[in-house]
Protein backbone atom coordinates (compact mmCIF):
# COMPACT_ATOMS: atom_id res chain seq x y z
CA UNK A 1 0.00 0.00 0.00
CA UNK A 2 1.31 3.19 -0.81
CA UNK A 3 1.40 6.13 1.69
CA UNK A 4 2.83 8.79 -0.01
CA UNK A 5 5.52 10.91 -1.72
CA UNK A 6 8.55 12.67 -0.01
CA UNK A 7 10.58 15.61 -1.95
CA UNK A 8 13.61 16.50 0.07
CA UNK A 9 14.14 19.94 -1.58
CA UNK A 10 17.63 21.43 -2.37
CA UNK A 11 16.91 24.20 0.58
CA UNK A 12 16.91 21.17 3.28
CA UNK A 13 19.52 22.13 6.31
CA UNK A 14 21.12 18.99 6.01
CA UNK A 15 22.38 18.94 2.43
CA UNK A 16 24.91 21.87 2.29
CA UNK A 17 28.32 20.35 2.26
CA UNK A 18 26.74 16.62 1.03
CA UNK A 19 27.45 17.11 -1.71
CA UNK A 20 28.53 20.23 -3.12
CA UNK A 21 27.83 20.07 -6.63
CA UNK A 22 25.24 17.33 -6.50
CA UNK A 23 22.98 17.40 -2.85
CA UNK A 24 22.56 14.16 -2.39
CA UNK A 25 19.70 13.50 0.42
CA UNK A 26 21.36 11.28 3.45
CA UNK A 27 20.05 8.78 4.33
CA UNK A 28 19.40 9.42 8.01
CA UNK A 29 16.81 12.27 6.15
CA UNK A 30 15.03 9.60 4.32
CA UNK A 31 14.34 7.28 6.76
CA UNK A 32 13.47 9.84 9.57
CA UNK A 33 10.96 11.16 7.04
CA UNK A 34 9.73 7.58 6.00
CA UNK A 35 9.34 7.00 9.62
CA UNK A 36 7.05 9.96 9.91
CA UNK A 37 4.66 9.59 7.51
CA UNK A 38 4.50 5.75 8.49
CA UNK A 39 3.60 6.99 11.81
CA UNK A 40 0.87 8.88 10.45
CA UNK A 41 -0.75 6.16 9.39
CA UNK A 42 0.06 3.95 12.26
CA UNK A 43 -0.75 4.38 16.24
CA UNK A 44 1.85 1.41 16.88
CA UNK A 45 5.18 2.25 18.92
CA UNK A 46 8.22 0.93 16.73
CA UNK A 47 10.44 -0.86 19.27
CA UNK A 48 13.27 -1.95 16.64
CA UNK A 49 14.56 -1.06 13.11
CA UNK A 50 15.80 -2.77 10.25
CA UNK A 51 16.94 -0.76 7.30
CA UNK A 52 19.14 -1.25 3.71
CA UNK A 53 19.97 1.56 1.52
CA UNK A 54 20.34 0.69 -1.88
CA UNK A 55 20.37 3.98 -4.23
CA UNK A 56 21.38 7.79 -3.86
CA UNK A 57 18.66 9.89 -4.04
CA UNK A 58 18.77 13.66 -5.13
CA UNK A 59 17.38 16.99 -3.91
CA UNK A 60 14.74 17.54 -5.70
CA UNK A 61 13.41 13.69 -6.31
CA UNK A 62 9.93 12.35 -5.62
CA UNK A 63 10.27 9.03 -3.66
CA UNK A 64 7.29 6.77 -3.14
CA UNK A 65 6.82 5.31 0.40
CA UNK A 66 4.99 2.11 0.32
CA UNK A 67 4.11 -0.61 3.60
CA UNK A 68 3.32 -4.44 3.26
CA UNK A 69 0.34 -5.42 5.79
CA UNK A 70 1.28 -5.99 9.23
CA UNK A 71 1.80 -9.68 10.59
CA UNK A 72 2.90 -10.93 13.46
CA UNK A 73 4.12 -7.03 15.31
CA UNK A 74 6.03 -6.64 12.40
CA UNK A 75 5.58 -3.77 9.39
CA UNK A 76 7.54 -3.79 6.16
CA UNK A 77 8.52 -0.45 3.89
CA UNK A 78 10.18 0.17 0.65
CA UNK A 79 10.92 3.50 -0.57
CA UNK A 80 11.50 4.14 -4.50
CA UNK A 81 12.73 6.71 -7.05
CA UNK A 82 11.85 6.32 -10.32
CA UNK A 83 10.67 2.89 -9.71
CA UNK A 84 13.83 1.61 -8.38
CA UNK A 85 14.41 0.65 -4.52
CA UNK A 86 16.44 2.88 -2.47
CA UNK A 87 15.67 1.93 0.78
CA UNK A 88 14.08 -0.85 2.76
CA UNK A 89 13.45 -2.08 6.05
CA UNK A 90 10.82 -3.64 8.42
CA UNK A 91 9.68 -1.81 11.89
CA UNK A 92 8.59 -4.27 15.02
CA UNK A 93 6.00 -2.25 16.38
CA UNK A 94 4.09 -2.83 20.08
CA UNK A 95 0.56 -2.16 20.10
CA UNK A 96 -0.74 1.11 21.41
CA UNK A 97 -0.96 1.31 25.01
Amino acid sequence: MILGELVIGADHPSLPGHFPGRPIVPGVVLLDEALALIGQHHAATPTSLRVKFTAVVLAGQTVIISITAPSAGTLGFTAQRDGATVMSGTLRLDAPG
